[in-house]
Formats: structure tokens, C-alpha cells, sequence
């Protein structure tokens, strides 16, 4: 019998400053004896840590022995993530589920980076939406989500979680959109000199120090700047979520559509989280990364502490990411040698091209290989036959039995920035955006001016004939409906800006009512200008109503129409948000409004039913002919010319009886009536943002009541108040 121990010690967790110790015993056995021929057996593995608090456990894993000493719950400022028997199911049909995740086990600790792996479809977006707490409504969820041992919410402030889609304003550089963030979620305690530093701070972490004045999404039309690539979007999506120091931070495939080299950097960005926000950086303690990742190359696997590695829902593997290769191997299923790691375990349990196996030389059926489907049986029978899956039993019930003793509850929501700060750095940002954004508003400001320079010339100098009544009542239709009409021009624009709203306040960012004012009063300048240049151009060629206050009555009715069709297309991208049926959607509620504004059809000759109740008082078309009509008639006289013989003719009788204008009030309330719809579709807008929440977070409950007994960990952003 020969025997080689061969003894090596390896610095592998530089970043938590642990010593690894490992001893490696290689035995080699006569025919006769009941032992593994050639089996590696590791003795010992001694890990020290910085503060040398060491809870040791001893267990057999894939026929090796090992000893550990590994801290268990020694970090009184870190978060100890466990789920146990973790069972998500969703309704596929009446009175049918179909289970997504099936009875996982697991914990994630402070200062390491858990990777959750697995092919298309395996649960692993599941998984970590059921730990962030962000499961849809329409899911079923059973089994415990314990944070540190306890059942508690995860408030704003103490975790964070970045999307897959960086969904940012393209038209900011990354130093604006971090420092805005900043300003948004830093509370009102800490200067803005502070908040200035610690956005500062945030992008040398992840490394952006070099592209902190490139716009996101590049300069504009002509400029040649293509903005940042990918793997930089991803990092400036982290920026944004560490800057209050999660304790907690959930990714959802964050090296998703980047190269071998962007999700690298991205992902030692991530690894080197902990390390470099202990240095100074006012952390609060280690992080707890998890994340989930599709298909890493080698080197950003040797960046993974633990691994979780799941196959239609279950559990394959579950440990330290280095050993792996070792159980698979051990499972007979053995990595070929120069081929990366997480390659053959994906390709192992990737099901989704096993319905024939061929030879790729000579097209015939592979013989004396397991199928897809047995190899992922094997894999996780091994799994839980083995003493690695007591283990991780072991990990998670020792996490839960500290929670009284060693590690406490989290500390509550953080606060933000209060209400008038929100509200004022979002309207910063969002005047920014819109400046920026050619086809926000500059693009629309030219296509107003082409038609009203249209209007002008087309209407030029009309005079006061029996023939000019009916021009100036067609001018008036005209820039009352077709010119407020284009004003669903900017919808794209404000969809994305809906996108990154949905993001940051599924974040808790800021309120949706801080959200609706900064919109509002940051459009205000640009509806102005809009407004004013466009309606002198078509108001003085024609020859219009002489004087100042209906030449500013006219500008008003025009800003408010705006104004009113704006909020239509919020209302519309609440509801709606795929910007091509929001378009249609909007330009057919505008087109039953005009016909029903009173100009096409006299308003007695309109049908009772539907046209005229309730269309015809809702519409606003109805408000702004009425008091443009007022504007410009009311107090003039026109020649009329009737065989021959020309007698004059007022303009209260044109209105009286040609156009059945309602003159028992002035032509101010048909304006304030317009400013009433204004606000009315601006809180419409405000509410439905509101009930949209309260409803997932009630549809939410009502799943929840019905699931076996669970632990819900991330609070829904709806419950955080609207500021500090």
C-alpha cells in the first residue's frame, strides 16, 4: 500500500482576510479491501478568521472527511439570509399549479457572494424574487424565509435589489444620475456636501471614475458618442442601489448580454463590495450578495463563495462553489479537463436538448450515456444523500437557534430624503432630462412652429366678412384639437421615464405623489414656450381678435389643452404602458372628444345617449371652443351680405345661434374649467399609480393567506410613507 499526503495552504478568501489550511490524503489500497481505489480524501480544512471565532462541525461529503471551523454567527452587523423547504408554485389553469421551486434548503451569509446557477427555466429569477419578496401575486408560496433567524420585513434602506435591465435616464451622465440618487434617498440629516461624497465614493468603488461624464445613453444626434456599454450600464444600476450600504443585495443576472471581459469586471466589482466598503466607507458592517447568474466563464466562477445550483426547481448542488467539480465528479459526472467548470454543470443538467442525443461525427445515438433527465435524478439524489445536504440542515437550524443570542433583529427603515426634497430633486432632474431629450419636447416645439406658420399663412388676414366667421371657427377647431393633438408626440418619452420610475420606487427611491409633482412642474417652462411661439404665429397673421388680453386668453386656452392632453397620455401610460397601443389607445379617446366637442355636430344635434351624456361634457374640446369662441366673437361685428344688401351682424348672436355657445357664464370659467380637468386627470393619474400598488399588494395578501404558513421578507414599496 502506497500513501501521498501532499499539504498546501492557500490564501482564497483574500477579501474576508481568512487563512485556508487544506490537507490532502491520497490512498491507495489492495483489491481486497472494501475502500475507494485512489479516492482523494481531504482531513482536515482549518479556517481561520480575523477576530479568531471558530465554530468547528465535522461531516463526510462525497466520501471525503472533512473539519471545518467556519464562523457561524459571529457579525452582529450582517444579514444571515435562510430559507428552508421553500415551495413556489403558479396556476397554469382551473384548479391546477405548476411548481416552479421545489423544496429548497439554503442560507446565505455576510461577506460572501452566493451564486444561484442553473439552465433557462430552472427557477433561478424564482428563487430570488421569493428571497427580495417580490414574487407576483399571481404565485403561491410555501415554507420559511428567515432573516437572521427571525421573521421580519426587509425595509428600505437595509437591502437592495438590482434588476436585470438597466433601466436608467439615458440623457444623464453617470455623475448626475448617481449624484440625484443620492440626493433621493440619503436622508435630509446628512449635507449635501456628505450625500456629494458618498455618491463620489460609490462610483470608485465600481470602478466608472473614468466615464463620469459620458452621458448613459451617449450626447445626442451628431455628437458620435455611443455612451456607456454594457457592462458600465450594470455597474452605474449597482451605484444607484448601494448608495444607502444595503446590508443585503439581490442581482438578478446582472452579467446578463455582456461579454466574457464586461462580466468580469462587473462581477469582481460585485465580490470586492464588501471589502472596499469596510475600508472607511461606512458600510455598517459586510455585505450579503446574492445573485443569480446564467452560464460565467472561469474566472468569474472563481469569484463564487457558495453556490446553489438548481434544475427544474430543485436542488442539485448546494456548497462551497470550489467543491462543485469534486461532486460532480464524485456523482460520476467528471469535468473534462481545460474545460470551465460551470460549462459541464450546465450542460449536465440542461434538459432543454435531451429529447435526442447524437453523436455530433456520425448523427447516431449516443450509447451508454444517461439521458438529461437521469443525470439530474442522480445529481439530486446524491445531493441529498449526502452528508453535505444534512450540513446546509445543520447551517440553517444553528443561523435560526442564534437569532435570541448572537444576532439580532435588523435594524428598522432608514429615512430618505422628505417630501420637498424629493419633489425638488426630481423636478431638477426631470427639467434636465426633458432639455436634453430632443423628441421630449424640441422636436414637437418645431413641428408646432411648422404648422402654425401653416395656420398663418393659409388663414392670412381674414377681415370681418360674412366668410370669416366660418375661418376663425375653423382655426379655432384646428388649434384646439389638431394641435394639442400632437402633443402625444412626447409618449415614448414619458413611457421610459414610467420604466425608471417603476424601478425606483419598487426600490423605494421616493413617493409616487413626489413623482407626479417633480413631472408636472418640471414640464411647465417647455408647455410655455410651446404654447406661446406657435399661437402668436397663428394668432396675429390671420388678423384674430385685437388685444392684448385675448391674444393671452388664446395662449392660455392653447397651454391648458396641452396641459390636458399630457395628462391624458399619463393617465393612458399608467394603464398601458407598451407605447405603441398607448398611442392608439390615447388617439382614440381624443378623436370620440372631438367629434363630441360641438363643432362637427351642434350640440343640440348631437344623440342624447353616449354623444351628448356623458361625451359631450367630459370632453374638453367642448371648454376650449366655447371659450375661444367667446374670445374672439363676443363683442365684434361682421357684414353680412343677404340679396345683395349688406347689414351687420353681432357676435353674440353668431355665437347664440350658429354655434349654440352656452353664454350664460364668462369665457374665464370655461378656462378654469380646463384647469379643474387639468388637476382632475393629474390626481386620476396620481391615484391609479396608488391603486395599482395597493391592489398587487393586496392581491399579494390574499395569495399569501392562502399559502401554508410563510415568511414574506422584503417589504412591498407601497407600505414605505411618502417621506421621512
Amino acid at each position: 500500500m502506497a500513501s501521498v499526503t501532499p499539504s498546501t495552504t492557500i490564501d482564497q478568501d483574500h477579501y474576508h482576510n481568512k487563512k485556508v489550511t487544506i490537507s490532502r490524503t491520497t490512498s491507495t489500497t489492495s483489491s481486497n479491501n472494501n475502500t475507494n481505489h485512489g479516492n482523494p480524501r481531504i482531513t482536515v480544512v482549518e479556517i481561520e478568521t480575523a477576530n479568531n471565532r471558530n465554530a468547528s462541525y465535522r461531516s463526510s461529503i462525497f466520501g471525503a472527511d472533512h473539519e471545518v471551523s467556519l464562523p457561524v454567527v459571529e457579525d452582529h452587523q450582517g444579514v444571515f439570509l435562510t430559507w428552508q423547504d421553500l415551495w413556489v408554485t403558479v396556476s397554469s389553469g382551473k384548479n391546477s399549479n405548476r411548481p416552479i421551486l421545489r423544496g429548497l434548503t439554503g442560507y446565505a451569509k455576510p461577506g460572501e457572494l452566493l451564486a444561484i446557477m442553473g439552465p433557462s427555466g430552472c427557477g433561478k429569477s424564482t428563487l430570488l424574487d421569493a428571497l427580495a419578496g417580490r414574487l407576483n401575486a399571481n404565485t403561491r408560496q410555501s415554507g420559511d424565509i428567515l432573516i437572521n433567524g427571525n421573521k421580519q420585513t426587509l425595509a428600505y434602506g437595509t437591502s437592495a435589489y438590482v434588476t436585470q435591465e438597466d433601466t436608467l435616464l439615458t440623457t444623464l451622465t453617470v455623475r448626475e444620475a448617481v449624484h440625484y440618487s443620492a440626493q433621493l434617498q440619503l436622508p435630509d440629516s446628512m449635507s449635501s456636501a456628505e450625500k456629494k461624497e458618498r455618491a463620489e465614493m460609490t462610483i470608485r468603488e465600481m470602478g466608472l471614475t473614468d466615464a463620469v461624464n459620458t452621458r448613459i445613453g451617449g450626447s445626442g444626434l451628431g455628437t458620435g458618442s455611443k455612451g456607456l456599454s454594457g457592462g458600465q450600464k450594470r455597474r452605474v444600476s449597482i451605484c444607484i442601489e448601494i448608495l444607502t450600504r444595503p446590508k443585503l443585495l439581490f442581482l438578478d443576472e446582472p452579467t446578463s448580454g455582456l461579454d466574457s471581459a464586461a462580466s468580469y469586471y462587473v462581477m469582481s466589482s460585485i465580490a470586492s463590495l464588501d471589502i472596499q466598503s469596510r475600508r472607511g466607507g461606512g458600510a455598517g458592517g459586510r455585505r450579503t450578495v446574492v445573485a443569480s447568474i446564467h452560464q460565467p466563464s472561469s474566472e468569474v466562477f472563481q469569484l463564487f463563495n457558495t453556490l446553489c445550483l438548481l434544475s427544474a426547481g430543485k436542488i442539485v448542488y448546494f456548497g462551497p462553489a470550489s467543491a462543485a467539480n469534486e461532486f460532480f465528479t464524485m456523482s460520476g459526472f467528471p469535468c473534462p479537463s481545460l474545460q470551465n467548470p460551470s460549462d459541464h454543470f450546465l450542460k449536465t443538467i440542461n434538459k432543454d436538448f435531451d429529447k435526442v442525443q447524437k453523436d455530433l461525427e456520425q448523427g447516431l445515438p449516443i450509447r451508454g450515456r444517461p439521458t438529461v433527465e437521469e443525470a439530474i435524478e442522480t445529481l439530486v439524489k446524491s445531493y441529498k444523500a449526502s452528508e453535505n445536504c444534512q450540513l446546509v440542515q445543520q447551517q440553517v437550524s444553528q443561523i435560526c437557534n442564534k437569532k435570541n443570542k448572537s444576532v439580532g433583529l435588523m435594524e428598522k427603515k432608514r429615512s430618505h430624503a422628505g417630501f420637498i426634497s424629493q419633489c425638488g430633486v426630481l423636478t431638477r432632474r426631470s427639467f434636465k432630462n426633458m432639455y436634453r431629450d430632443l423628441g421630449y419636447y424640441w422636436f414637437r416645439l418645431v413641428i408646432y412652429i411648422g404648422l402654425a406658420i401653416g395656420l398663418g399663412t393659409i388663414f392670412c388676414n381674414i377681415g370681418h366678412s360674412d366668410g370669416s366667421v366660418e375661418a376663425r371657427a375653423s382655426l379655432i377647431m384646428y388649434v384646439a384639437s389638431f394641435l394639442t393633438f400632437m402633443t402625444i408626440g412626447g409618449f415614448p418619452s414619458f413611457v421610459e421615464d414610467m420604466k425608471v420610475f417603476g424601478r425606483e420606487r419598487l426600490n423605494g427611491h421616493y413617493s409616487v405623489t413626489s413623482f407626479v409633482m417633480g413631472n408636472t412642474i418640471s414640464a411647465q417652462p417647455y408647455l410655455v414656450l410651446i404654447a406661446l411661439i406657435p399661437g402668436a404665429l397663428a394668432y396675429f397673421p390671420p388678423g384674430l381678435r385685437g388685444g392684448f388680453e385675448h391674444f393671452i386668453y388664446f395662449v392660455l386656452v392653447l397651454y391648458a389643452c396641452m396641459m390636458l392632453v399630457e395628462s391624458l397620455m399619463m393617465i393612458v401610460a399608467a394603464l398601458v404602458p407598451n407605447f405603441l397601443l398607448g398611442i392608439i389607445t390615447g388617439a382614440g379617446i381624443q378623436g370620440f372628444m372631438m367629434l363630441a366637442g360641438g363643432f362637427f355636430r351642434l350640440p343640440n344635434d348631437l344623440p342624447d345617449p353616449f354623444w351628448r351624456y356623458p361625451v359631450f361634457y367630459i370632453s374638453f374640446h367642448r371648454y376650449a371652443f366655447q371659450g375661444l369662441y367667446k374670445n374672439e366673437f363676443k363683442g365684434l361685428m361682421f357684414v353680412d351680405e343677404i340679396l345683395g344688401k349688406s347689414h351687420k351682424i353681432s357676435g353674440d348672436e353668431i355665437l347664440r345661434n350658429k354655434y349654440q355657445v352656452n353664454m350664460s357664464y364668462s369665457k374665464w370659467v370655461d378656462f378654469v374649467l380646463l384647469l379643474s380637468m387639468v388637476f382632475a386627470y393629474r390626481v386620476m393619474f396620481l391615484l391609479i399609480l396608488k391603486i395599482s400598488e395597493n391592489y398587487k399588494t393586496i392581491s399579494a395578501a390574499f395569495a399569501f393567506g392562502r399559502r401554508k404558513p410563510s415568511t414574506q421578507v422584503m417589504e412591498n414599496p407601497t407600505a414605505t410613507p411618502p417621506h421621512a
